[in-house]
């Protein structure tokens, strides 16, 4: 393909993209596939010989769509949201262009600075502390890591570091053996299974702190556990505070849980993926108040904030708390400028090597949309959340089971898990809408999250005309069911 006819595809490649989009709320939400099903529709090699556009195109729609889960489609409402634009799909497009392997400023100027400078633009947008920004002489700074699992690991391998050299300039007797096999990090029962991963691949122990009765991490149990394991012998190094927990949204105490670890000397790093996008509405920002006592802060615009994945925005107070644990310099990466001051190389904040021109993407859409579009999307979609928990609220067979503070609403028919089981099976069988499950406190909860940024009202209203038909087939079947057993 030459640049002539890539301008021809291009174009092509453009319109199938617009029309996939504008039309996604016609295809099924769902595919009606099995695992395997692929395989059998594609050779078991690779061509040797070239191909035609047309026909890979025309496999798109014979062979991937109908694998495909819309996630964009109006009646995705499974998950959290994921973030989707045509600024940043543009983004995208120029990135791959330009193609470079931003490791270093050295590998690509322009790569490194516009990642500072967005993320100091975002940092602003949150209001976060001036010490979580770079600006042109702080010892903080941003960078773009690839999801929020990834920046947890960051600032737990980073902490445990700081510790480990911590305790071995003051015994030096200590190995690090010694050392690993006594830290302890903390999340509350609430915390993503990213934050358990994080633990078993650095290889600490995590304990899971008790959640109050509205799903938060609270002063007293976290100081109880601290308490108990320091008596044991054993060293807290690492807590992770939630704001926005995946099962319900719900919002560990910051004010809190904040001063404990600051009085304790333990890192703090506050994991807001997917509620994070919301603190830029001033209504919304005392969520993240207490973030001042953290010496890490990581959300994922890719969820929220219309930036297409892959996209995680990560926060440090310190920067070298980052480029002391992960710095490794050898001679082919070196440049003139590394230890200027002027710059910093993005390779010592992060676990892969290579980079890609991610704030393209952040540029591109914070300059189209500005600040106030990308607060009315926020909004909209907090306010279509609340009109479906109205709604839910309506139907005296359903309770609300969590506080709905933004996107997310977790309730359920009164009555058992198996029932709910029933009622999720029914729905997600049906294909017209797509929901995922959680449990809470051992109940079976349906989760309805705003995801789609073309959702309307009217969208929420069928969604919810059809899980209200879906329930009373469900309860209808348990009376005959309940009914045969009698007799």
């Amino acid at each position: 393909m030459n640049a002539s006819e890539f301008r021809r595809r291009g174009k092509e490649m453009v319109d199938y993209m617009a029309d996939y989009l504008e039309g996604i709320e016609g295809r099924q939400v769902f595919p009606d596939v099995c695992p395997g099903y692929l395989r059998s529709l594609i050779p078991t090699t690779a061509p040797q010989e070239p191909e035609t556009f047309e026909a890979i195109i025309e496999d798109v729609e014979k062979i991937i769509m109908p694998g495909v889960t819309h996630w964009h489609s109006p009646y995705f409402f499974a998950y959290f949201p994921t973030a989707s634009s045509y600024p940043a799909m543009l983004a995208d497009m120029l990135c791959g262009a330009i193609g470079c392997i931003g490791f270093s400023w050295a590998a690509s100027p322009a790569c490194t600075e516009l990642e500072t400078v967005m993320m100091d633009w975002l940092g602003k947008m949150l209001q976060l502390p001036e010490a979580f920004l770079a600006g042109e002489a702080g010892e903080g700074g941003g960078v773009i890591q690839g999801t929020a699992s990834e920046a947890t690991l960051v600032a737990l391998l980073a902490a445990r570091t700081k510790v480990t050299r911590h305790l071995q300039a003051a015994s030096p007797e200590l190995t690090q053996a010694a050392i690993m096999e006594k830290l302890v990090a903390y999340a509350s029962d609430q915390a993503h299974s990213s934050v358990e991963k994080a633990g078993l691949i650095g290889g600490v122990r995590l304990k899971a702190i008790p959640s109050d009765g509205k799903f938060a991490m609270r002063a007293s149990a976290l100081q109880e556990a601290l308490e108990r394991d320091k008596a044991a012998g054993l060293i807290p190094f690492f807590v992770v505070a939630t704001l926005g927990t995946t099962s319900c949204c719900s919002f560990d105490n910051l004010l809190e849980v904040g001063p404990i670890c600051h009085e304790e000397g333990l890192w703090l790093h506050v994991d807001a993926a997917y509620a994070g996008s919301a603190f830029i509405c001033p209504e919304f920002r005392h969520l993240l108040n207490g973030v001042e006592f953290a010496d890490s802060f990581n959300f994922n615009p890719h969820k929220w904030l219309l930036v297409n994945f892959d996209c995680s925005a990560m926060w440090v107070k310190k920067r070298t708390d980052l480029t002391g644990a992960f710095r490794l310099d050898p001679v082919y990466l070196r440049h003139s400028h590394q230890d200027s001051g002027l710059i910093t190389d993005y390779r010592h904040w992060q676990l892969p090597l290579g980079r890609r021109f991610r704030s393209l993407k952040m540029w591109f859409v914070f300059r189209m949309y500005g600040v106030k579009g990308l607060q009315a999307y926020i909004r909209k979609h907090v306010q279509l959340a609340h009109a479906f928990e109205a709604l839910v609220r309506q139907d005296a067979r359903f309770e609300i089971c969590a506080e709905v503070t933004l996107g997310l609403v977790c309730f359920r028919l009164k009555g058992s898990n198996k029932l709910n089981e029933a009622l999720l099976e029914s729905i997600n069988s049906a294909k017209k809408i797509h929901l995922v499950p959680c449990s809470l406190r051992d109940r079976f909860v349906l989760r309805f999250a705003i995801c789609s940024r073309t959702v309307e009202l009217a969208h929420v209203q069928l969604a919810w005309e059809h899980i209200r038909e879906m329930a009373a087939a469900v309860l209808r079947a348990q009376g005959e069911e309940k009914a045969e057993i009698k007799n």
